[in-house]
Order: structure tokens, then sequence, then C-alpha cells
């Protein structure tokens, strides 16, 4: 009896190893490359930049009042940063269908009324965003050119207000990684709106 209970303990670990959630990526780990339609209506992934130093992974959408607030923040950091060799990828992770507000056909609208200057990705499927373990928008992850997670969360600690902005959380963390060193702090809280899911 005892031998049957120590491999019901045993064999139930196992499986609960292989059923359990992937909690996301970790400062350290290696991200996924992904796939992805953009609103310009071409498929974009990290390959695709052969010669960048990094990679911005933003998760955000258009009906979020956090992401929205962020929006034009994220477009500025798209544009400091190009020429800089990092590359800003914007990923909506968000079900239409518990959200229309983001649908594929707005967010077309939305990037071309905003101007984005970056890539406005579709999580078609919400394949992406467990990956990442993004659990917010925005949320951001910042990866290093072989893809190595350097800082997930916020852009900074002002949400409502850019002019009094005091830690510029993904900036520095850039700053760092140009240094050569790893970003202090590694993580940060993301402060914004549930990743919106079909019941």
């Amino acid at each position: 009896m005892k031998i049957f209970s120590f491999f019901s303990v045993i064999i139930s670990s196992i499986l609960i190893g292989i059923v359990a959630p992937s909690s996301g990526y970790k400062p350290g780990d290696k991200a996924t490359d992904f796939k992805l339609k953009s609103v310009d209506g071409k498929m974009y992934s990290m390959a695709d930049y052969k010669d960048a130093k990094g990679f911005i992974v933003v998760f955000t959408c258009n009906h979020c009042p956090f992401a929205v607030k962020y929006e034009d923040r994220i477009n500025a950091l798209a544009k400091k940063y190009k020429p800089q060799g990092y590359v800003l990828l914007a990923i909506n992770p968000n079900d239409p269908a518990a959200q229309p507000e983001d649908s594929f056909e707005l967010m077309k609208v939305r990037a071309k009324e905003k101007g984005f200057a970056f890539p406005y990705l579709f999580d078609e499927g919400q394949k992406i965003y467990p990956q990442y373990g993004a659990t917010k928008t925005p949320h951001v992850f910042l990866l290093d050119k072989n893809h190595i997670v350097k800082y997930i969360g916020a852009i900074d600690d002002n949400v409502d207000d850019a002019n009094n902005v005091k830690e510029k959380y993904l900036e520095n963390a850039i700053a760092a990684l140009e240094k050569g060193k790893a970003p202090s702090p590694e993580t940060t809280k993301a402060i914004g709106c549930t990743i919106k899911v079909k019941k």
C-alpha cells in the first residue's frame, strides 16, 4: 500500500508539472520569436531584424485607458531608439470577442489616427502573450539581440503624467544594456488593464 501511495505521489507530481500553466519569462530567459500580422498587412518577427541591438516588446491595445495614456510615450520611444538599433514591436493580446474595441480592423484605425511609428501586431489566437507572461496592457519586455529577457514591467513610474515621471524604468534598462550591465531593477509592476480572454 505504501509503495502504491509513493508512486501515486510521483505520478501526480509529474502530471502537475506537465499541465501547470507557464508563468512566463523571467530576466535571463530566452524569449520565443513570433510571426504576427501587423496593421500594414505584413507579417513581422524578430528574425526580420538581423542587425537589431535589442527589442522592446510592448503588449498593448486600443481600449485600455492605461494603454491610451502611454500611446504617445510608446511612439516616442520607437522613434528615439530605432536609430540606436532597438526595434519596438507592439502586440495587441486581447481577444476581440471579449473586447470588440481591440479588433484588428480597429487596430488599423487607431494606428492611423496616432501615426504609430512601429509595427502594431495582433496576437491572433492569443498564443504569444501567455509565453511571455504578459498580464496587463501595457506590459513591456526588453530583450537583447539574442532575445534574452533583460527587463519586464512598466515603462515608467507615472501613468497619468508623462511630464512628472521620476523613474524611466525602460529607458534606464536600455541604458544599462548599452553599458553591458544588468538593469536595476530588472522587473517592475506593470500597471494597466487585464488581458481580455473570451469566456
